[in-house]
C-alpha cells in the first residue's frame, strides 16, 4: 500500500512540475483527474473517464477531462492509443514496463501482455539498421475467445 502511495505522490510531482516548467495552472481538477487515471486498471477512453468522474459527483467539465488527458500525455504519464478506427484510448505510463496489447475487432477489449522476444527483436533490428530505437508499439488484432463462442 505504501507503494501505491509513493508511486501516486511520485506521479503528482512530476505533473507538478510539469505545469510549473509551462506556466500551466495546478489546479485541484487537473489533479483530481491524475488521481483518478492512476487508480484505474484498465485502458479507457476519454468520454468514460468523464462518466465516472460525473458519477463521483466532482464537478469537473468534459473540457478539462480532454484537455487534462492531453497535458498528462505531453508530459509522458498517460499513454494514448488508437485502436483501429474506434476512439482514442488512454492507460496510465509512470512505472509500468513496455507492453503490446491484443485487441478484439468485435468487443474492443484490449488485452496487454509483455513478452521478452520482442526487445530482442527491436534490439536486434536497431543494430542492424542503425537505429536507436527509444520504443515501439505493437498492436495485434483479433477475435477473443468470448466473441468467437458467440459466434458458434
Amino acid at each position: 500500500m505504501i507503494e501505491i502511495y509513493d508511486k501516486m505522490q511520485e506521479v503528482k510531482q512530476l505533473f507538478n512540475s510539469y505545469l510549473e516548467e509551462h506556466n500551466l495552472r495546478k489546479t485541484s481538477e487537473r489533479f483530481a483527474i491524475l488521481e483518478e487515471i492512476y487508480e484505474r486498471v484498465d485502458h479507457f477512453e476519454a468520454e468514460v473517464l468523464f462518466e465516472q468522474i460525473r458519477a463521483k459527483n466532482m464537478n469537473i467539465s468534459r473540457a478539462t477531462v480532454y484537455n487534462t488527458l492531453d497535458l498528462l500525455v505531453s508530459c509522458d504519464l498517460v499513454k494514448k492509443h488508437q485502436f483501429g478506427k474506434n476512439h482514442a484510448q488512454y492507460e496510465k505510463s509512470f512505472g509500468y514496463k513496455q507492453h503490446d496489447h491484443i485487441i478484439c475487432t468485435e468487443c474492443k477489449k484490449v488485452v496487454e501482455f509483455c513478452d521478452p522476444r520482442i526487445q530482442q527483436i527491436q534490439t536486434m533490428m536497431g543494430d542492424l539498421l542503425h537505429f536507436k530505437i527509444t520504443h515501439h508499439s505493437l498492436n495485434l488484432y483479433g477475435i477473443c475467445s468470448d466473441c468467437l463462442k458467440l459466434k458458434k
